[in-house]
């Protein structure tokens, strides 16, 4: 049996997690399991309106594409739950749900939009980590977690603008994995593969194995309490899609093609 990655959360009761990016899908079905089981939990999004009578869910705003809203946020969350006078304490887990997407062809290149999935998918990430590290690095515990897709495991098609940023996000997250181990923070890459969320509702194909945003949040806490670094889901899909990543370009593309016609 190999040792776990990371400590093993499997304690949730009491636990502070702040969670960006969770108004709607995963984030948002993450949360609420997480409140369920106990958890102090804060959501961050643009639009955090409708998350106010949510049932153990403190919503605080930020905008992920703004670095002065994101230091604003992160002082108020910080305060908020490092600082509270009777559930005060560590912040035990960040997780970055934030996502944009936009099916885009190299046929019909749009630049603003190519920018925007980068802002929102990986820059926000590191405004994020900016804010938060140095807290988790004084505390000397903690997790961070990044909602990546398997959409960055290899190129696919429609998938240029959005691909990109997950990929680099993945590689964000194995490098912080290094950088974090021996410091008692942990760290993990999320990898959903087909999610029933207002992002995927765009897609005009049939997705397979698609999984609702409740069984996702299932899977990313099992993931959390098994210890694991890559937390990929569901296990029938992505699997074969891991499969894919080790073929040759000739082999891969070919087969691409095939099964997509495109």
């Amino acid at each position: 049996m190999f040792k776990p990655l990371n400590k093993p959360m499997t304690q949730w009761a009491g636990q502070r997690v702040w969670l960006v990016g969770a108004s709607s899908g995963i984030g948002l079905a993450c949360a609420q399991a997480l409140a369920r089981a106990g958890t102090q939990v804060v959501v961050s999004a643009r639009q955090v309106e409708a998350l106010a009578g949510l049932p153990g869910i403190h919503p605080v705003p930020m905008d992920v594409t703004d670095a002065a809203s994101v230091k604003a946020a992160t002082a108020r969350v910080l305060g908020e739950v490092l600082q509270h006078p009777t559930r005060g304490g560590p912040l035990d887990l960040v997780v970055y749900c934030a996502g944009h997407y936009r099916a885009q062809r190299a046929t019909a290149f749009d630049l603003a939009d190519m920018l925007r999935h980068q802002e929102v998918n990986y820059a926000g990430a590191l405004r994020v980590l900016d804010a938060v590290l140095p807290v988790l690095l004084a505390q000397g515990q903690g997790h961070i977690s990044l909602v990546s897709s398997v959409a960055g495991w290899r190129g696919l098609p429609n998938g240029l603008a959005y691909g990109p940023t997950k990929a680099a996000l993945t590689h964000l997250a194995e490098t912080l994995y290094m950088d974090m181990q021996d410091r008692g923070i942990g760290v993990s890459v999320i990898n959903p593969g087909f999610v029933a969320t207002p992002l995927t509702a765009q897609n005009n194909f049939q997705m397979p194995a698609l999984i609702s945003p409740e069984q996702a949040a299932t899977a990313m806490i099992r993931g959390w309490a098994q210890g694991a670094f890559d937390i990929h889901f569901p296990k029938r899909f992505t699997l074969w899609l891991k499969l894919l990543r080790v073929l040759p370009y000739r082999v891969y593309f070919a087969l691409v093609r095939r099964f997509t016609g495109l």
